[in-house]
């Protein structure tokens, strides 16, 4: 058997991918002379070989350099490569003055011929004037133009799985596929004007990956085996490979000695036989984390830090279930329950009913050979239970029991179920039952406690009435999981709810600017929280949008939201400062707490104004606190700013009772000031340890 073993390994080893070519394309357009025509130069050409769609070169604006290409109304300039396969990023600089107007594109092809053959992969439309990014490939704007700036156009685009992935001034605007044709080829970037004002382009370049990439087995994976062939494309500069495997996320990300594997010059790795790692083999219901950082001694740039990758060997036991546990399921006359199979096995046996113990108890199943179950039409406002046991030809592996609800029934629980980093200072909430007459609530660190405790326990809290869906807990110990349930009572008798779960975070939360809705009428909207400079002469802030959507909900740093914090320090007006009163937590030193967290982005055509934080105590002046880089308004990726709470301290606050925080812009941070307009985020405003 140890030879069959060692034969398998030597035939993976043999089906390792081919490396994709290093060959890069690079055009800053230095090389030709200002004001001449593209078409006939450097490979460029207009579309189908026509000089008049080609583009002329440019003098008037450079990212690098003194030139760059003039889209003009009638270009469509393209340009032919011969790319098949590996994954490669394409960047270009793009220009866009103000003032302009009419759709400009950006266009890759897959396929091209002058005349012939053309098949499109990327087609990305820029509306000069309404100031949108859309693609033909997605629907609603993908981002907002950014004018009299250059910013950087970058598309990932994976031939061997069939993708790309396309950037728009460092964030991810969209994913699709690549090819509906699977050409695997690159062959066109087409420029096209399509009769909108000019725009500008320079620096386009197309190159492999310097980090390693195209993990085998995928990122993610489920590997049903107990050993492994780990293989992965190398960058383009590597001369070796520094390998680290382990079972735990942090001990990888954070290159620890025991999950050092060595240094090697070939790109795969074998784990799970004796004489390798993990000689045992694999073990059943593991996940396995690992990275490869690309190493070329004489590169100044290495080593070129890799992703961190996993792959999970499932238990013996079903898991993934669908419903996940815990949920509500929307259609209870069409319920179809899947889940994902145990290590090996051959027939799953169904246990279902609306008794936990009914359900848990039983030793009689229903037989499937699919990983699927319909149990017919369900009532409306039901908790059911459900669990799978597996068979791999030998043993039986019983399963957990999971639950879900129908509609009507207890349920949207906040934290959600399994939500993990919460809030020390966390109140729980849930939406009641259609006819339910009151609750009844249970809270504690022991899942089977909470899940059988009845009013006699010591898990039970009490019972609430209908519109008191809430409880506060009170403070909670950091890295806890806490269990809960609400049971729903009809006349007098109470059904048991299902068991929710969350983890407990080392943070209390300030503002994570989910919960605010675009309902003015009931009081939930960003700018009745966020006091802004409405109607205050000398403040120059907006919070949110004029329109809905208030909050932002595309650039945001966590969660589903963000707040836009609009500024303008022009006409007189010196200082943009948005104000929360505070109502919870107001003692900052609970807890050990002795840090401000906020998380912030800038826009790179904002104004250069100091960004400053203050707190204040109900009397007497604020404490503020100004970031020590007056750039930071510019600045176009999610930074966290951190502010030691003695800093506060030590200009008179009090910190066991503040309360309000204020984030603005403007001379309140610097006197010296230069005044400016522009749009910062803020999100994930939190204290910490």
């Amino acid at each position: 058997m140890r030879s069959l073993k060692i034969l398998i390994v030597i035939v993976a080893i043999a089906g390792i991918s081919s490396i994709a070519s290093a060959s890069v394309f690079f055009e800053d357009f230095e090389s030709y002379a200002a004001g001449s025509q593209m078409h006939g130069q450097g490979g460029w050409k207009g579309w189908n070989n026509t000089p008049s769609a080609g583009a002329p070169l440019s003098s008037a604006y450079a990212y690098s350099g003194s030139n760059s290409v003039e889209i003009v109304p009638a270009a469509d300039l393209v340009h032919e490569f011969d790319v098949t396969g590996g994954l490669w990023i394409l960047t270009a600089m793009q220009y866009i003055p103000s003032g302009t107007s009419g759709v400009s594109w950006f266009i890759l092809l897959n396929t091209y011929s002058d005349n012939g053959s053309q098949d499109w992969s990327v087609q990305t439309q820029f509306d000069l004037a309404a100031g949108t990014i859309v693609s033909s490939y997605d629907t609603g704007t993908l981002a907002t133009i950014v004018y009299d700036a250059w910013v950087e156009i970058k598309c990932v685009i994976d031939l061997d799985n069939n993708t790309v992935d396309e950037y728009y001034d460092g964030e991810l605007i969209t994913t699709h596929q690549w090819d509906g044709d699977l050409h695997n080829t690159l062959q066109v970037i087409d420029l096209y004007g399509n009769g909108a004002s000019s725009i500008y382009y320079d620096d386009i370049k197309i190159e492999a990956p310097v980090y390693a990439y195209n993990p085998q087995p995928a990122d993610g994976a489920v590997l049903e085996a107990t050993w492994v062939t780990i293989k992965w494309t190398p960058g383009s500069e590597a001369v070796s490979h520094d390998l680290y495997l382990g079972e735990e996320f942090d001990a990888v990300n954070e290159r620890t000695p025991e999950t050092f594997r060595g240094n090697q010059a070939t790109p795969y790795y074998v784990a799970g036989f004796p004489g390798f790692a993990y000689p045992e083999g694999l073990v059943p219901g593991t996940t396995y984390y690992w990275r490869v950082d690309e190493i070329n001694e004489q590169h100044p740039d290495s080593p070129w830090e890799g992703d961190v990758w996993s792959f999970m060997v499932p238990s013996y036991k079903a898991y993934a279930p669908v419903p996940a546990d815990g949920d509500n399921y929307k259609d209870p006359n069409n319920v179809v329950l899947n889940w994902s199979p145990g290590f090996s096995v051959k027939l799953h046996y169904v246990y279902f009913g609306d008794n936990y113990d009914a359900v848990n108890d039983a030793v009689v199943g229903i037989p499937q050979p699919r990983a699927d179950y319909n149990p017919g039409p369900l009532e409306v406002e039901g908790v059911y239970y459900w669990r799978i046991d597996e068979f791999d030809g030998f043993t039986t592996h019983k399963g957990d029991v999971w639950t879900f609800t129908t509609p009507g029934a207890v349920g949207d629980p906040s934290p959600s179920n399994g939500a993990v980093n919460a809030a020390m200072a966390t109140v729980l909430t849930w939406t009641p039952a259609d006819n339910a007459a009151s609750h009844e609530l249970y809270f504690g660190t022991d899942k089977e406690a909470v899940r059988s405790a009845d009013a006699g326990s010591p898990e039970y809290i009490g019972s609430r009435a209908l519109g008191a869906e809430s409880y506060d807990p009170g403070l909670l110990e950091s890295g806890t999981t806490y269990f809960w349930r609400v049971d729903e009572v009809y006349d007098g008798t109470p059904v048991k709810g299902p068991v929710w779960s969350f983890t407990v975070g080392d943070y209390l939360l300030v503002d994570d600017f989910e919960s605010y809705t675009d309902d003015d009428a009931a009081g939930e909207v960003i700018w009745q929280y966020w006091i802004d400079g409405y109607g205050i002469a000398d403040n120059g802030a907006q919070t949110g949008y004029l329109l809905p959507p208030y909050a932002e909900q595309t650039i945001v740093h966590g969660g589903s939201q963000s707040m836009p914090l609009l500024y303008n320090n022009e006409a007189g007006v010196s200082n943009s400062e948005a104000t929360l009163t505070l109502t919870t937590p107001r003692d900052w030193t609970t807890a050990g707490i002795g840090t401000l967290s906020l998380w912030f982005r800038g826009v790179s055509t904002n104004a250069s104004e100091p960004l400053y934080v203050s707190i204040a105590n109900a009397s007497g002046d604020p404490a503020v606190v100004a970031y020590d880089d007056p750039g930071a308004a510019k600045m176009r990726t999610w930074t966290e700013w951190r502010i030691s709470l003695q800093t506060f301290a030590d200009q008179g606050i009090d910190l066991t009772n503040v309360d309000k925080i204020a984030i603005g812009l403007g001379s309140k941070g610097d006197p010296a000031a230069t005044g400016g307009t522009g749009t910062m985020y803020i999100d994930d405003i939190r204290l910490y340890p």
